[in-house]
């Protein structure tokens, strides 16, 4: 979009750009800078403009993205490329990923490289690397709290070996997820390690101040994320004598963006890891960006100007890498950060469906799928050109964010029913099979949050503790129930590592300081490769797990149906045990498909000739793909054994 005042200011910038950038031949960097650049400069005049340094602070972004771009080898060119061609690439059903632990998975980057094969024989396309950056040798976050943005642990590897895995990734058309962690830094940055030293540029990065004054006028509306570990939003430190804002850990200190030179450094180590190789980079804490007083400091509309100008300033240079958004808030506010277009995802393309997956928890715990079914249809639509990231576990806990007024609509008293799930999870409830642990409870609220694995919380573990046949049986159903829906949902179905093969929790972070008062360590595990083999042994719990998720994948990959077009109907029932909705094939190619999922541990039933009569399902004789199998009916009434789901076509099979 051509405006006079920003162009006329881009020519300004353009004469003033370093001599060693105008050298080069800019002519395809001009033209991209010049169709993105009304939006970069409205967004960072709107955030820096009154900034006497404004333009010498613009000139500074641009010769960042110039440099990048001339950076960018002829291989990823080629990617941008052919992703803006197919500008719906990542909303095809063909993406199903993995989140890991490069060393609790294979030890290194070398190891991981090692086990790609095992990835691709699951069906595994999307590969996520859980942070590999440098950072404190004792607690970290689990990894999240950064030392040095452009330099990886020396325990996980070297540059050349990053590089390597996603050059292998590239040529198996597996695609490389890495973070970038956002919202601040570890105590020991350098630019945390300068502030601390008295230099004022770098304590300008961050939020500092020399008396509790503001301070406390920040901590009257700021919840606590760590109560029991971190309580409170500020540490004080002795050596530069002032407080600083650590919303997460003390450790971590939180970025200040009112300051264009953070956003600056932000942009560059994005784009520095763009040129490495990543598909996607996943934005860590994006809900905490900007911070004001008088609020929670959460969800600010700056922190959602602030992602519009990242992707802005990415379409120049590295226009074939997506964002995700890792933001983990109420169900209202997750949709925003797709952005607000009515069409594009100006923001971030991908976003945790974090809604879904509490909500799927919520139905395992009570057997009942009524909040699930009122929860979804709560849910904000997403853009046409966004997806969602659905997933069952991650290595964060589980935090119980539903919707109160959703609860009550399901028939439960929110505060009670929060408290059940907590009791339920972590096995206080008597009737209860879960494994898991409390989190971060909360004194002052009452609150808490879990964390486990999915085997352990599932009831796996203890099944198998009590030699309980059944009992394992049951849990190896729910396992791929959970994965069934995350399959069909509607977007990019994201595993956890070790649950392919039923990972139960592992106590060993116990024995480690740095990690024993994080019990989130619990579902963080080190992956037993000899158990991992035992997926090839017929009957046992790996090779049902295993192999139930590894043809659900590939059937999935051959639905054009669960391609993510907004092409989903959510279908009520009168029975609250059922979560079912119909996938519309947008393709007009292949099946629609109605997916019936059974959350209770008995038997239940749907009428089909109810949604023939509604013109949903039209044919009689029914066959699920997953399996292969025709379900019986019984005048027209489809029999949904326990824990079982069904991705049916209405299709006649020829």
């Amino acid at each position: 979009m051509y405006e006079q005042v920003s162009h006329s200011l881009l020519n300004r910038l353009l004469d003033n750009l370093d001599a060693d950038i105008r050298k080069h031949d800019l002519h395809h960097f001009y033209l991209r800078l010049g169709a993105n650049f009304y939006a970069i400069h409205s967004l960072f005049h709107h955030l820096y403009g009154t900034r006497a340094d404004f333009e010498r602070q613009m000139l500074r972004l641009i010769e960042v993205l110039a440099r990048h771009d001339l950076a960018r080898n002829a291989e990823l060119r080629q990617l941008d490329r052919e992703r803006e061609d197919n500008h719906n690439w990542f909303l095809s059903q063909e993406w199903v990923g993995m989140a890991l632990y490069c060393d609790g998975f294979a030890g290194n980057l070398k190891g991981l490289e090692s086990r790609v094969a095992y990835l691709q024989e699951l069906g595994i396309n999307l590969l996520h690397i859980m942070p590999i950056l440098k950072c404190p040798r004792g607690a970290s976050d689990g990894g999240y709290a950064v030392s040095d943005f452009r330099a990886l642990d020396e325990r996980a590897g070297t540059l050349d070996d990053l590089r390597s895995v996603a050059t292998d990734l590239r040529k198996r058309n597996m695609l490389l997820t890495l973070d970038v962690v956002v919202n601040h830094t570890s105590n020991e940055h350098e630019w945390a390690t300068r502030a601390r030293a008295g230099e004022k540029q770098y304590q300008d990065y961050f939020y500092c101040f020399e008396n509790r004054d503001i301070p406390d006028m920040f901590e009257e509306t700021m919840p606590e994320v760590f109560p029991e570990t971190s309580p409170g939003n500020f540490t004080w430190d002795e050596d530069m004598g002032k407080w600083v804002m650590t919303v997460f850990n003390s450790y971590q200190w939180d970025l200040n963006y009112s300051n264009p030179a953070v956003f600056i450094e932000i942009v560059d180590i994005i784009l520095f890891w763009a040129n490495q190789g990543a598909d996607i980079v996943r934005l860590d804490a994006v809900a905490f960006l900007w911070k004001k007083i008088g609020t929670t400091c959460q969800n600010e509309r700056e922190a959602h100007l602030i992602l519009q100008l990242l992707k802005d300033c990415c379409q120049v240079t590295a226009r074939g890498v997506l964002f995700i958004a890792e933001a983990i808030v109420a169900p209202v506010e997750i949709a925003k950060y797709f952005g607000e277009d009515a069409v594009i995802a100006k923001e971030c393309e991908i976003a945790y469906n974090a809604t879904l997956m509490a909500l799927l928890w919520d139905a395992i715990a009570t057997h009942n799928a009524s909040l699930l079914n009122i929860g979804v249809r709560s849910l904000p639509n997403k853009l046409d050109r966004a997806t969602w990231l659905n997933y069952i576990r991650c290595h964060d806990d589980i935090g119980l964010g539903f919707d109160d007024n959703d609860i009550r609509l399901a028939g439960y008293e929110p505060l009670a029913h929060r408290r059940f799930l907590v009791d339920y999870f972590t096995g206080e409830y008597d009737d209860s099979p879960a494994r898991g642990q409390p989190f971060a409870r909360n004194a002052k609220t009452g609150d808490a949050r879990i964390s486990g694995s999915l085997a352990s919380l599932i009831g796996l573990g203890s099944a198998l503790d009590e030699d309980d046949p059944e009992g394992i049986e049951m849990a190896v159903r729910r396992i791929l129930l959970l994965h069934s829906v995350i399959m069909s949902y509607g977007g990019i179905p994201l595993l956890y590592y070790g649950d392919e093969i039923g990972t139960l929790n592992d106590c060993n972070y116990l024995d480690d300081p740095a990690k024993a008062n994080d019990n989130r360590w619990l579902h963080r595990p080190r992956i037993d490769w000899d158990k991992a083999e035992l997926r090839y042994q017929h009957g046992s719990v790996e090779q049902r797990i295993f192999e139930g998720l590894q043809r659900m994948i590939a059937v999935r990959k051959s639905i054009p149906a669960f391609a993510d077009f907004n092409n989903r109907e959510l279908l009520d029932t009168d029975n609250p045990h059922l979560f079912i909705f119909m996938r519309n094939d947008p393709f007009q190619t292949g099946d629609n498909v109605l997916v019936v999922t059974n959350f209770d541990n008995a038997p239940q039933s749907l009428d089909l000739n109810d949604l023939r009569n509604r013109g949903r399902f039209a044919y009689g004789q029914v066959r699920d793909l997953c399996s292969g199998e025709s379900p019986t009916l019984y005048h027209d009434t489809l029999v949904i054994p326990p824990y079982r789901f069904y991705w049916l076509s209405d299709r006649p099979s020829y």
